[in-house]
């Protein structure tokens, strides 16, 4: 079997590298080993987007680079699919496995989804890891690119019981849906201890010595574009942090579109001013560590609401709606909105309250195994299948 796995943007490199270590694992003891072949697209292109998680999670070299970069969400889709798919003319896999909802998922499952091979007419099995999340906002382009990825992959390999329910909503088959588990956790587990080791707390001025507990302070992540692209948005979010940025230090890693937003507008001297202290993105280690020792965490970002439920540290999600409900029912997440008053009060509930690290079922380090066993017991019987039922299946 040939199985490719493609990856374009930060969240993506979580949650594949369990799947490429699940594999490496298998070819140590298969008789027929998996043929791995990793596209990196190029989405979030800068070392430290890209190259420094790569380093962190023990990640090989691509073996395609597309290069494709940033541009508006129509010309970064329709590049990726061009350059896709003469990827796949190439190299012809069995499986093609996308990850998580950013625009390099929707456009090579779209490729995969529509690929013909000209000698027999099949196509390969495109399987989607994280499927089924819905945050029922169109607004968002990843609920787009989510609902549409999942409607043409054949294997939907959910990371928790939402998901399931969304995709029988929608009419999905129950035998195209899996509840596998979280990879992104499988990631969060194995270097746990790895992350512990980092000096990034004595970096920052929050810890002298690395046996000692670090000072209390609280972490804050912004990306989406709702949240930094509309000056009062942002300014509401940053008014909303006034309280706590008189209780503790305020560490604010400054994604590079937020930081292109905030050079536009001037606002980083306010920021400043406002108790946060800006630092440049940090690796997947170091941000690991930083979150796990964090008093609160503040952000608009999918992926953490997930990472700081399983760590026990309070978080708060500064949106409107959450495609990741467990995080709110079983984990340590809340949905504050971005008006001032509604975070100031989420924050104050937050830091009072204490969390236990209670696991979301299948949030247990071994999903990537799971998906993996069902994609070999799905190739398995695609490759008995007559060509009939081949042709059906695609």
């Amino acid at each position: 079997m040939r199985l490719l796995t493609v990856v374009g943007a930060r969240p993506n490199f979580m949650k594949a590298a369990p799947l490429i270590a699940a594999i490496r694992a298998h070819n140590l003891k298969a008789s027929d080993p998996i043929g791995h072949i990793l596209v990196h697209t190029g989405q979030h292109y800068d070392d430290v987007m890209s190259g420094a998680f790569f380093a962190d999670l023990g990640l090989p070299a691509p073996d395609v680079h597309l290069g494709v970069g940033s541009a508006s969400h129509a010309a970064q889709t329709g590049e990726i699919m061009r350059k896709f798919e003469g990827v796949l003319s190439d190299t012809r896999p069995d499986v093609v496995v996308v990850v998580g909802d950013v625009n390099s998922t929707l456009a090579c499952a779209l490729v995969a989804a529509k690929m013909s091979w000209d000698t027999d007419g099949g196509r390969p099995l495109v399987a989607h890891v994280e499927a089924g999340l819905r945050s029922f906002d169109r607004s968002m382009p990843e609920e787009v690119n989510r609902i549409v990825t999942d409607h043409v992959a054949d294997l939907l390999f959910v990371t928790e019981p939402s998901g399931v329910e969304n995709l029988h909503n929608e009419g999905i088959p129950a035998d195209r849906i899996h509840f596998a588990g979280n990879t992104m956790i499988d990631s969060l587990l194995a270097f746990e201890a790895r992350a512990d080791a980092s000096a990034i707390l004595e970096r920052l001025g929050l810890r002298s010595d690395p046996g000692q507990s670090p000072e209390r302070y609280a972490l804050l992540t912004l990306h989406r574009p709702a949240n930094v692209d509309h000056r009062q948005t942002f300014a509401g979010i940053v008014s909303g942090l006034e309280e706590l940025a008189a209780e503790c230090p305020i560490v604010f890693p400054v994604h590079p579109r937020t930081q292109r937003r905030l050079e536009s507008d001037a606002l980083g001297s306010t920021l400043v001013t406002s108790g946060l202290r800006l630092t440049s993105p940090l690796g997947y280690l170091d941000f690991l560590c930083l979150m796990k020792h964090a008093w609160i965490v503040v952000t608009d970002s999918g992926g953490i609401q997930e990472e700081t439920s399983c760590l026990g540290v309070p978080c708060v999600t500064v949106r409107q709606n959450t495609e990741r409900p467990v995080t709110v029912t079983r984990g340590t997440n809340v949905i504050a909105g971005t008006q001032p008053e509604r975070i100031k009060a989420a924050i104050r509930g937050q830091t009072r309250r204490r969390f236990s690290r209670e696991m979301p079922d299948k949030w247990d380090g071994r999903a990537a195994g799971r998906i993996l066993d069902v994609i070999v017991r799905t190739h398995a019987g695609r490759s008995r299948s007559t060509p009939a039922v081949s042709a059906m299946c695609g």
